[in-house]
């Protein structure tokens, strides 16, 4: 049987909690976590020790870190506010736009758009260093233009950690705030098909998410808190068979990007089974508490499509949809920080209950 929530704070436990957070890549619908951090910074019962971040993730990770350097909670916002303008601005030409039958229906997919349907085409019959031999990315100029790395590299109360995918050997790269650079940021956001892999150090990179999307692991070591909130925007589980290929790659891509997670989230449940069998020593290995910030209800019907719409109406939308979500699970959720999960592990992997608990 589920547990119901906690009750309210005692007046002897901090109004503030100390949390991780763990942001999810999803191209444009990283907005939905542009509006999950703007509500948890708007709140200020919440206080932010680290963040991992994977492609638009790791986008809202840096924006978070350099306006926060700056100006604290209200920089962070304005920066984020900043950089998903900037994006929206630069795609106003883009020939990757809704259908005018989409826009008068109010639907946001672009599978109508002749723009995306070429690039969708031109992405499946040529690789990127034959359609794209100088390795144009316009996504690149926006960043290095909206952040000030070296304020990112100094952002000492909030430690980031931006995953990448090593192409040679297929394991992940974790790069660390201290040392971060925008390129970094775009191998974390280098999908394959689109981009020619981005060389650090002699390395080459591809997306973060096929091995971590995003990663878990250094929050154990390198934070002072166990309490981590994952900002999921990718459908775990999404009812029915597929049968376009649009479709049928559309899933395939979301459980390749969701299994990294999966994987580490199962990890965390069977460290805690150990512990509440008393296997093992509870000094020695610290109980994750893990909780999820998502709304699977109104993103998985948008599509996959979507996540390449930059139109401003599209990017708010999103915005106040993640904002609305947050500040109901901070309603909800806000006295469960710092005591227990709120979300059921066992029963995720076992399918036997839901998902959250309370």
């Amino acid at each position: 049987m589920p547990k119901t929530a906690a009750p309210p704070d005692s007046p002897t436990e901090p109004r503030v909690k100390r949390v991780n957070l763990a942001l999810q890549g999803g191209g444009a619908h990283g907005a939905f976590t542009w509006g999950v951090l703007d509500a948890l910074l708007e709140d200020g019962r919440i206080e932010i020790a680290a963040i991992s971040g994977t492609s638009a993730g790791a986008m809202n990770a840096v924006a978070l870190a350099d306006g926060f350097t700056a100006g604290g909670p209200e920089g962070a916002r304005a920066k984020l506010h900043h950089l998903w303008h900037s994006i929206s601005q630069a795609a106003q030409f883009s020939p990757v736009r809704r259908s005018a039958f989409d826009m008068v229906m109010g639907t946001w997919t672009l599978e109508r758009s002749w723009g995306y349907r070429v690039m969708d085409l031109m992405t499946r019959l040529f690789s990127p260093y034959e359609f794209n031999p100088l390795d144009m990315n316009p996504l690149r100029d926006i960043v290095e233009s909206c952040i000030d790395f070296d304020s990112v590299r100094h952002c000492d109360s909030i430690r980031l950690f931006i995953s990448a995918t090593n192409v040679e050997t297929g394991r992940v790269k974790v790069f660390d705030s201290r040392s971060l650079t925008v390129d970094m940021v775009m191998a974390s956001a280098c999908l394959p098909h689109l981009f020619h892999a981005v060389v650090i150090d002699g390395v080459p990179y591809w997306d973060g998410g096929y091995m971590g999307n995003p990663v878990l692991f250094p929050f154990h070591t390198e934070s002072d808190t166990a309490d981590t909130i994952v900002v999921q925007i990718n459908p775990i589980e999404r009812p029915g068979i597929p049968r376009s290929a649009h479709d049928i790659q559309n899933r395939v891509n979301e459980i390749s990007f969701n299994s990294s997670l999966l994987k580490e989230l199962r990890s965390i449940d069977f460290v805690t089974r150990l512990i509440d069998e008393g296997k093992l020593d509870e000094d020695h290995y610290r109980r994750a508490r893990i909780h999820i910030i998502e709304n699977t209800e109104k993103l998985a019907p948008l599509g996959a499509s979507s996540k390449m719409n930059a139109e401003w109406a599209f990017l708010t939308f999103l915005r106040d949809l993640g904002r609305e979500t947050a500040i109901a699970w901070l309603d909800r959720h806000h006295g469960d920080l710092g005591r227990r999960s709120t979300v059921d592990l066992r029963a995720m992997f076992q399918g036997i209950g839901p998902q959250h608990q309370g």
